[in-house]
């Protein structure tokens, strides 16, 4: 079951839905009756800038009418790219990326989802693939609309010495799902997953991961933030396998929320399954509202309840996006979750 197969043969049928247990609260075979058309062409003359563009060497969209997109850094070569995903006009939009990263190469990957107000339907696949030493550094601005549906999926491969990072921010859609799975050799690769989602109305965001660590001595770091409100709805599934013989792995995943309103929701589920002995891996999740001892704190010293909350709530985030490596890139992160703050 998957949407990508759903839109291939126009079969709603195939959606997942609620009786799939990893998409049992992301369901879209009950949300979508009808299959919208192939989103038609969309001319890129006059396109504004995306939110990186002038951040990076190249740029490449994914729309409608548009070729797949191939993304390949030499063996010791550097590159930042910009990746947009552009959905419009109602239709359905199924775009293929695929990247490779040769041997001890950098890639800076920024990445845009950004909808109009339309009920369109997107379906991202990403191949991503890490050979010996190179490094990787991914931020996906998610920017969809309230009325679109968007899945995104990442299937990222570490060679030995590679290491990947990786933060997702978004502000959820009618429903919305951004995956990555990653396979993890071991011998030395480092891998940080990291996620942010601010989220109001009735929007919805579902941040899902898979870390499968295969052998000796890899590291893990996941660490994912959110705030919901009103009706919103926010979803963390985290999962991490350490198989047999994967030892001396270190593994780290935290996830924290802030319920704002009665009536938003937060489902996690993060797991740890561990077939080794000699390792060091947790995971943490609260789920919870503001903390109110800081908050009578901050208003003795004359601040007003709305700017103190704001201030709370704005540390709380700050902690995700500090570690976002490369600090334009940071900047940007920071200014648009604090736009999301004062909306």
């Amino acid at each position: 079951m998957s949407l990508s197969a759903a839109l291939k043969s126009g079969d709603v049928t195939l959606l997942p839905g609620k009786r799939d247990e990893d998409w049992k609260w992301t369901d879209l075979r009950g949300l979508l009756r009808v299959l919208p058309a192939a989103a038609p062409t969309l001319d890129l003359a006059g396109l504004v800038d995306g939110p990186f563009d002038a951040l990076c060497d190249e740029r490449h969209v994914v729309a409608g009418g548009r070729p797949d997109v191939a993304i390949e850094v030499p063996a010791g070569g550097e590159l930042s790219v910009a990746l947009r995903i552009l959905s419009r006009d109602g239709g359905a939009l199924t775009g293929k990326i695929g990247i490779r990263v040769g041997a001890n190469a950098r890639l800076r990957l920024l990445e845009s989802y950004e909808g109009d107000a339309s009920a369109y339907v997107t379906d991202t696949a990403i191949t991503i693939v890490l050979e010996a030493g190179a490094a990787v550094e991914r931020v996906a601005l998610a920017a969809d609309g309230a009325e679109g549906v968007n899945v995104s999926q990442a299937q990222v491969t570490l060679a030995p010495g590679a290491e990947y990072g990786q933060t997702v921010i978004t502000n959820g859609a009618r429903r919305q799902r951004i995956e990555t799975q990653v396979t993890h050799p071991g011998a030395g690769a480092k891998l940080r997953l990291d996620g942010l989602y601010l989220l109001e109305d009735k929007r919805h965001a579902d941040l899902t991961t898979g870390v499968l660590h295969q052998d000796l001595d890899g590291a893990t770091d996941q660490f994912t933030r959110g705030v919901v409100r009103d009706q919103a709805r926010g979803i963390f599934q985290g999962r991490i396998v350490v198989e047999e013989g994967a030892d001396r792995t270190e593994a780290r995943m935290r996830h924290n929320a802030l319920i704002l309103s009665d009536k938003a929701e937060v489902d996690a589920k993060p797991e740890l399954l561990i077939f080794a002995d000699d390792v060091q891996c947790a995971h943490g999740n609260t789920i919870g509202a503001l903390d109110e001892e800081a908050l009578f704190y901050m208003r003795q010293r004359g601040l007003p309840e709305t700017e103190a909350r704001a201030l709370l709530i704005e540390a709380f985030i700050g902690a995700v996006t500090d570690r976002i490596g490369f600090e334009p890139v940071r900047d940007i992160a920071r200014a648009w979750a604090a736009e999301r703050l004062r909306a």
